[in-house]
């Protein structure tokens, strides 16, 4: 985003705040670092309180998800070394949903060898659904799951049947 421009949260007039948003949008995941923060949809808003401070509203992807202080001081630091002070605040109704993952977000994934989520949240099973998975690499849908859980608690992990390469698959949550 460009600074000046117009996005949810932010007027067209306030320069400071379009470019903490800009700031903001660019902090990468820590534990999946090809995607950003807004990416990834975890990236609320950026506005300023009644005191004109600039606050900005973070949802962790799930309430015991290790990376979310992280995430937040990441932001924060972000914020400090462009000259802005701010405020983060944890927003976690409404909870987070894979849906909010950009499309540039969901390709960024697979490129980076992590097969995004599959279908949309709102099913008690879309958590531990059997969709069919396509191998990140290859694009193969003969893949087998290997485990529930990946290197993150929101991530399984797969196996390629056709190219024989292990890869993680970002849970439908």
């Amino acid at each position: 985003m460009t600074a000046g421009s117009e996005a949810p949260g932010t007027t067209g007039t306030d320069f400071e705040l379009a470019r903490a948003l800009d700031v903001a949008s660019g902090v990468p995941d820590p534990e999946v670092p090809c995607v950003t923060v807004a990416d990834l949809g975890i990236l609320r808003s950026v506005t300023r309180n009644e005191d004109g401070r600039i606050v900005v509203r973070l949802t962790p992807t799930y309430s015991g998800c290790p990376a979310v202080i992280a995430i937040e001081m990441a932001v924060q630091t972000a914020l400090l070394n462009a000259g802005i002070d701010s405020t983060i605040e944890r927003v976690i109704s409404p909870a987070w949903t894979t849906d909010w993952i950009s499309a540039e977000g969901r390709e960024k994934l697979r490129a980076y060898g992590i097969a995004p989520p599959v279908g949309s949240s709102g099913g008690r099973r879309a958590f531990f659904s059997e969709d069919v998975i396509a191998c990140p690499r290859c694009g193969s849908t003969h893949t087998t799951k290997v485990s529930e859980f990946g290197s993150t608690a929101c991530k399984a992990h797969y196996r390629c049947d056709d190219c024989a390469e292990p890869f993680d698959y970002f849970k439908c949550i």
